[in-house]
């Protein structure tokens, strides 16, 4: 048994019929974790001997009778949710061994659920970047081309899954750190709509645009991982206070009756051949399966991008402002308590967040307020506005996840504007704050490319439906990198 031909679906039937049990399968992950690490750089920390005692006590809730869904399956954790007792570094100097006394929200709901968590994934620092190069440790490589990135910032926890390493990890995405590196990397990645997942435990980049995610597999892994971390939480006042749907449970593999809108401007200036030709094939697919595809517009989202750029900087000036060397994190000393605080901000931040923040720093400054930062603010309002419109015609929208293919290491570190071009797809619903599912639909260049399917708020079962229905009827998820 490998554990890389597995997924949470089908591992979970292995242990409750006793054909594997928590520990063997935690053995299998660990095992293929050494066999492959070198060559991807997924983790940032594996806790080997804890990872078994949590296997230990899920094969004693499956004796037990007790089990859920995600009982002793082996999952990763983005190093940007908080670990109780685990290192949570954010990929950055700033916080290099700063152990939480806390569990994230979302964290807490997945040991209750009995499931296995190996580690902490490698991240853009502080989860600002699209390559996951950013990190101040390590430079996670994409399975299918090691030479590649993976996509960030969620690329170590894209990278964990589609090397076999787990069978599903947790991320974040802000403006696309999910889509995009589950696109990138050939792997299924599902942003709920914001407010669906507490926020409490993660480490804030932009507060009103950060959201928890799963990443797995397939679409129907997705839907369990989601039920299992969504819902209200008393430590958040932005988790929505709604009742969770059971997910999986209403994935029946059609989508007949379903309205998925083809917004034009998604088919950008730029976009590799290889790319488009993949996304019309997967639409084929949609309409072959059942679903009415319609043309739509959505003519606002070109200013996505500036827009982002914009909000989020400036929500991310505020929320690092806490790193000052004075309560946790690094620590620099200085002549003065102002010296302290520049010499550790500069020694712990890397360039593209000491970028971000100067960014924000400028849009929310005096005389400048206005100009920015309010403007961006009417503008996401009319962004929001253009999707609202778009569903008044369909249930779901389709278009492309990224323009390219997955790009060399190194290739636009130096760029930022090249680099921030890469999420151009993936912005506008992060804006709107509605639920984003990416997962493989074709090949370019011998690499997988994304297809995302963006939801009403809080239609995730929508979105989900689609996507699974798709992967029952084609085969692109199943395929392995050549490790």
């Amino acid at each position: 048994m490998k554990i890389e031909d597995l997924t949470i679906a089908t591992a979970h039937e292995l242990l409750l019929n006793r054909a594997v049990s928590a520990v063997e399968l935690c053995e299998l992950a660990l095992a293929r974790s050494t066999a492959v690490e070198p060559q991807v750089n997924a983790f940032l920390h594996i806790d080997a001997e804890d990872a078994r005692r949590q296997a230990e006590a899920a094969d004693a809730r499956i004796a037990a009778g007790t089990a859920q869904p995600l009982t002793g399956i082996p999952l990763a954790i983005k190093d940007v949710l908080c670990t109780r007792g685990m290192a949570t570094t954010c990929g950055s100097h700033m916080l290099a061994g700063w152990k939480p006394p806390y569990d994230a929200t979302a964290v807490a709901k997945l040991r209750a659920a009995g499931a296995v968590l190996l580690g902490k994934t490698n991240m853009d620092e502080f989860a600002m970047g699209s390559s996951t190069e950013n990190s101040a440790y390590q430079v996670t490589c994409n399975p299918w081309d090691t030479t590649r990135v993976p996509g960030g910032s969620s690329g170590g926890s894209a990278v964990a899954v589609a090397a076999g390493e787990v069978l599903g990890a947790l991320g974040t995405d802000t403006g696309g750190s999910i889509r995009q590196p589950a696109a990138l990397s050939g792997v299924t990645g599902f942003k709920p709509t914001y407010g669906r997942v507490s926020r409490y435990g993660v480490v804030a980049f932009a507060s009103s645009l950060d959201q928890v995610g799963p990443l797995a597999h397939t679409a129907h892994d997705c839907a369990i991982l989601l039920e299992a971390i969504a819902g209200a939480d008393p430590h958040d006042g932005t988790a929505a206070n709604l009742s969770v749907p059971h997910y999986a449970a209403q994935l029946d593999g059609t989508m007949r009756g379903l309205r998925i809108g083809v917004p034009s401007e998604y088919f950008v200036e730029g976009m590799e051949p290889g790319v488009a030709s993949a996304i019309r094939a997967a639409l084929d697919t949609l309409h072959d399966l059942g679903a009415e595809l319609v043309d739509v517009s959505l003519p606002y989202t070109k200013y996505a991008l500036p827009v982002y750029y914009i909000v989020a900087p400036a929500e991310a000036s505020a929320n690092l402002a806490r790193f000052n060397g004075v309560r946790y994190g690094l620590h620099v000393d200085g002549e003065d308590g102002w010296d302290e605080m520049e010499r550790t901000r500069g020694r712990g931040f890397g360039p593209e967040v000491r970028r971000r923040i100067m960014l924000g720093t400028y849009a929310l400054s005096s005389g400048y307020y206005d100009a920015y930062y309010r403007r961006a603010q009417q503008v996401r309002t009319l962004i929001r506005r253009d999707f609202q419109a778009a569903f008044e015609q369909v249930d779901v929208l389709a278009a492309a996840t990224t323009p390219t293919v997955a790009f060399p290491i190194g290739a636009k570190i130096d760029d930022p504007l090249a680099m921030y071009l890469n999420d151009v797809l993936t912005l506008p619903a992060s804006l709107a704050g509605l639920p984003g599912l990416a997962m493989r639909c074709g090949t370019s260049q011998d690499l997988p490319v994304g297809l995302q399917l963006i939801g009403k708020p809080f239609a995730e079962t929508d979105v989900l439906r689609v996507a699974d229905a798709y992967q029952r009827a084609t085969n692109w998820h199943t395929l392995q990198p050549p490790l």
